[in-house]
């Protein structure tokens, strides 16, 4: 593939990243003609920049401004350990009757795993949630309305932010592209942070769900500060002392 500058060999996989979920250090060395060594220096630099976060052996891409996985790339990401967070949250219920459920692939997930046989009013501004939930028994599904985003089926703009602003609503599911102990939870879209910002604000209780890959992450859209959550529900890939700093600030944090 001839010799490339390192500038343009960390183009090249972040490329990578973004098209597959996930790189392999291993597999880049032999398909750039590297070191592992050279790979790991470039994960290293491309993680001080933000643009991906490095695992054991390899890297994802992080989730920015510039690019954001969509809700067909996320159905199949994670998804046993999604269930199992999804099921968890669905639990922190209470006697809510009014519910946010927040756009995104394990919101859509809590949304199908909430009790039936009692009245429920459920909130959202994602399609496929509203779609879901439509047909349940005793499920009242109100649709926020405005522009549609394509990646994500979700709706955005003054009239999704307005119509919810109109609300008291009892508990907000919420997802994040990224959370973290510094910056809080943060989405690269402006448009969809003002609507996770506006159903935090409307909510007595707010419980962000997320798979353990979302935490020390950091995108472009700060929403919402840790202290506003009442929980947050993840796996335990998070490890218990990162668990235990994040409940320091706040929020319950269940581990399943």
């Amino acid at each position: 593939m001839g010799t490339r500058t390192a500038e343009e060999r960390r183009r090249e996989i972040v490329r990578a990243a973004r098209t597959t979920g996930s790189v392999d250090v291993t597999a880049l060395a032999a398909e750039l003609g590297v070191a592992k060594e050279t790979v790991r220096r470039d994960l290293r630099a491309l993680e001080d920049h933000g643009l991906v976060r490095r695992t054991h052996g390899g890297a994802y891409p992080v989730e920015s401004a510039g690019f954001e996985t969509t809700l067909a790339v996320r159905a199949t990401s994670h998804v046993p350990e999604k269930r199992r967070i999804a099921a968890a949250a669905a639990e922190l219920l209470g006697d809510a009757e009014t519910v946010f459920v927040d756009e995104g692939f394990t919101p859509q997930l809590i949304a199908e795993s909430l009790p039936a046989g009692r009245p429920l009013t459920v909130v959202t501004a994602s399609l496929p949630v509203a779609g879901a939930l439509a047909g349940a028994e005793d499920v009242s599904v109100l649709l926020l309305g405005g522009r549609v985003r394509a990646g994500t089926l979700a709706t955005v703009d003054h009239w999704a932010t307005r119509m919810l602003a109109g609300f008291v609503i009892d508990l907000a599911y919420i997802g994040a592209n990224g959370i973290s102990r510094d910056h809080g939870l943060t989405t690269p879209d402006p448009a969809v942070g003002e609507v996770k910002t506006q159903a935090v604000r409307t909510a007595r209780r707010t419980v962000f769900a997320g798979v353990h890959t979302k935490f020390g992450a950091v995108s472009f859209c700060r929403f919402a500060e840790i202290g506003a959550l009442e929980a947050i529900v993840t796996s335990t890939l998070l490890p218990a002392t990162e668990a235990h700093r994040y409940s320091l600030l706040g929020p319950q944090v269940i581990r399943v």
